[in-house]
């Protein structure tokens, strides 16, 4: 592909084996979203896409959530354009990661970015979205979408089918939110959306030996995931938590008063300790909290989950952090009769901590599940691992995918165990409230 006037050539990967990545740089759409398993070949596919558009006369931006993915990316760009970047033809900036025609707003930028703020201050005609599924989805609500609407620009999202393992990266409230998109688009009719599904071995420059070898050493979901790209078609009856009304209950961060009580629930153990911090509201509510807080409600203002490696004294040193200046009531957590040695231990430390008042753990799990449906349980938008929790916790499935009575994974929800500790509390059963309820069903909001 010459640059006649430098006798410069673009060197481009060659997708013509690779038939749907061929199909991503080839794709007209204004609105294109891509589920393809890792090492698939979707970032090559971008930058493909990036440089053609640049050849064009357009002006690209790339983002990721991560600088390991956009550094992939950059690198294609500037192995692509090494010899008209050299001839002069375009000018590269290292430390802002673009590629431009001088005076001109012809340009492709590689930028970090997972939310809205990260992505503010730039605009583009072609904006690429990669490894979305980790990206907070106001990058795209809030920036994306109205950057394209003075000169009708595209937009490409690239992701891959989200589990567990992302949550420690993940910016994204709803971890499902791309894979609910993909959904979406599949039955557009308008003709604005495209969908693509492909998966690890539709790339043939991998090695179906390292692929044969790492799908050895995966659990048959993360293959399914991370390999085959396929989402799991979740039905309402499987999810735990299928009573919390995100539009109602998710609230924005406000201050909580400290006249309100605090409530704790903990899930010990050495790798994976876990806390939740509750609030109870007490009227009049302070500004910025929702109008149909109830007095009594119950909000999820902190969650802890340090990892490995911390001292019951440094755990408790943080559990007196997040709640200076208020009265902490009551904490609960552990099992009711195997756990009492470390009770006592956090107790000795300076942090009591009581049993849960429900032994079986299916009666606390009941307990949080009637807190959801009566729209008791608040939780703030930015506490995305509890949130992540929420959206992906599942009951087992039987032989004919009816749910049983036991957590997919349980031992992975360490923040749910936190929440069904202190939820067992009796002080938390619903109760009717005086005044107005709020209920949201969609976009609409109704008082009864």
């Amino acid at each position: 592909m010459p640059v006649t006037a430098f006798k410069a050539e673009v060197i481009l990967r060659n997708p013509a084996r690779h038939l749907p990545q061929l199909q991503m740089v080839n794709s007209k759409a204004k609105r294109l979203i891509v589920k393809a398993g890792r090492r698939g070949g979707k970032t090559v596919a971008l930058a493909i896409k990036a440089i053609n558009a640049l050849r064009d006369g357009r002006r690209v931006l790339y983002t990721a959530p991560t600088s390991e993915q956009a550094d992939k990316f950059w690198y294609e760009i500037k192995r692509a354009l090494a010899e008209p970047i050299q001839a002069g033809f375009y000018r590269s900036n290292e430390s802002e990661r673009f590629v431009e025609r001088e005076h001109t707003e012809n340009r492709i930028r590689a930028k970090t970015a997972w939310n809205a703020d990260t992505l503010r201050g730039d605009y583009a005609d072609l904006l690429l979205f990669d490894e979305f599924q980790l990206t907070n989805e106001d990058a795209w609500d809030e920036v994306g979408a109205p950057m394209l609407l003075d000169n009708n620009g595209d937009a490409v999202f690239v992701f891959t089918p989200p589990s567990l393992k992302s949550e420690g990266i993940s910016k994204a409230r709803d971890p499902r939110h791309a894979s609910k998109l993909f959904t979406k688009a599949q039955a557009d009719t308008t003709g604005l959306w495209e969908t693509l599904h492909f998966t690890s071995y539709d790339n043939p420059f991998i090695s179906r030996e390292a692929l044969s070898i790492i799908a050895q050493d995966m659990s048959l979901e993360a293959y399914r995931r991370e390999i085959m790209a396929e989402d799991d078609e979740i039905e309402t009856s499987w999810l735990v938590h299928a009573r919390f009304n995100e539009g109602l209950c998710k609230i924005k961060r406000f201050t909580i008063p400290f006249n309100w009580d605090i409530f704790s629930g903990h899930d010990f153990g050495s790798a994976n300790p876990a806390a939740l911090f509750l609030a109870r509201v007490k009227l009049p509510l302070p500004p910025g909290a929702p109008a149909h807080l109830r007095q009594g409600d119950l909000i999820v203002f902190e969650e802890y989950e340090p990892g490995a490696g911390f001292s019951m004294v440094q755990h408790v040193q943080r559990f007196k952090e997040l709640t200076t200046g208020y009265t902490v009531r009551r904490s609960r957590g552990g099992n009711l009769t195997t756990e009492d040695e470390i009770r006592q231990g956090y107790t000795r430390t300076g942090w009591l901590i009581l049993p849960p008042a429900l032994e079986k753990k299916n009666s606390q799990i009941d307990r949080v599940v009637s807190l959801e449906e009566n729209n008791v349980l608040y939780i703030f938008d930015d506490l995305w691992m509890t949130l992540a929790e929420i959206s992906n916790c599942l009951w087992k499935l039987d032989r004919d995918n009816k749910p049983t009575n036991e957590i997919n994974n349980e031992a992975t929800f360490h923040l749910f165990a936190a929440l069904r500790s202190i939820a067992s509390d009796n002080d938390f059963q619903p109760v009717q409230p005086a005044g107005p309820r709020v209920t949201v069903r969609a976009n609409y909001y109704s008082v009864r």
